[in-house]
């Protein structure tokens, strides 16, 4: 697996779940890493890890190009990692501007500043939602983006855009098609791992929106940021990553059900799941799962941590920092 030789590291998006243990393996690496702040949120995922006092602090919102370009000048940027978004499906649903101002119009801005600046590595993580839905499965690199609701089409905007600046511009970019993300410092609630982990180290009924059957790929948290890292070595070396999409999953899909009864077991809690749904809710794919045998060709990328251990290893986490599960 190729590693990142750079030290001068931008990183948007630093402050959720992916971006926190990303900092941490950078900083891990010897990087001068400097992020975006746009909230003072003491429950950050970078600040509950402790990492918020070893990186340099630029204030203000990914869609300010002035400030983006004074951002990557001053810190002598050299390379970028883009993870900055609104995430939150059923927000997207409920308000679909400020999902595709932040999503779409941050990246453009984003990407328009690094040409500028002097072409630095750059690597977008979009998603597997990008895909829409397909009947073949797992899903390649080489699939149309069909996505058709609000996030998903947000994130396709992402992955189009960003490649378009290596073919048009020779910016250095590289686009990250990551499944369902899960680990430690996750606080946001309405996703299925961190509500399920409270629900089971609270003893009570982890509420399932779907009937349970629907399958999502998996990958933890640190095997995504180490994805993410190698790309990042890939684009130095200039050894076909550039202009690319790789997907990045766990290598098999699991049920909501089954990951669900997983975090009660490792929790060592015997409540019983309470299923609300019928179906798959509206706005949400059935069943998605990515190959990511284009990263392992060429980078010797792969998931190293199982579901099971990685759900023991996020339940750990929590139970050591049970402020961020605080309601």
């Amino acid at each position: 697996m190729e590693g990142l030789a750079v030290k001068n590291v931008f990183v948007t998006g630093a402050y959720g779940l992916l971006g926190a243990w990303l900092v941490d393996a950078l900083l891990e690496d010897g990087a001068d890493v400097t992020v975006l702040k746009r909230d003072d949120n003491p429950r950050a995922a970078l600040a509950l890890l402790g990492l918020e006092r070893r990186v340099n602090i630029v204030r203000g919102d990914l869609r300010d190009f002035t400030l983006m370009q004074r951002a990557l000048g001053e810190y002598e940027v050299d390379t970028v990692f883009h993870l900055a978004a609104q995430t939150i499906v059923g927000t997207a649903n409920r308000s679909p501007v400020p999902t595709f101002e932040a999503n779409i119009r941050g990246t453009w801005t984003l990407l328009e500043a690094c040409r500028l600046h002097g072409e630095p590595s750059v690597v977008v993580a979009a998603s597997d939602k990008a895909y829409g839905s397909h009947d073949e499965l797992p899903y390649r690199e080489d699939f149309a983006l069909e996505a058709r609701f609000p996030y998903d089409v947000s994130k396709a905007c992402t992955d189009l855009i960003s490649r378009s600046y290596f073919h048009t511009y020779g910016l250095p970019v590289a686009v990250t098609r990551l499944a369902n993300i899960y680990g430690g410092g996750d606080t946001n609630r309405s996703r299925l791992v961190p509500e399920a982990v409270a629900a089971a180290l609270g003893g009570r009924s982890p509420i399932i929106r779907s009937d349970g059957t629907p399958e999502r790929d998996f990958l933890y948290v640190e095997d995504a940021a180490a994805a993410s890292l190698t790309l990042a070595g890939a684009l130095e070396s200039e050894n076909g990553a550039r202009g690319e999409a790789f997907n990045a999953g766990g290598e098999r899909p699991h049920a909501v059900r089954e990951v669900v009864d997983l975090i009660c077991k490792v929790a060592g809690s015997d409540v019983e799941p309470d299923i609300r749904g019928t179906g798959t809710p509206k706005g949400e794919i059935d069943r998605q799962y990515v190959d990511s045998t284009k990263l392992r060709t060429l980078t010797g990328w792969r998931p190293e941590v199982e579901l099971e251990e990685g759900l023991r290893r996020t339940v750990e986490w929590y139970r050591s920092h049970p402020e961020a599960l605080a309601s």
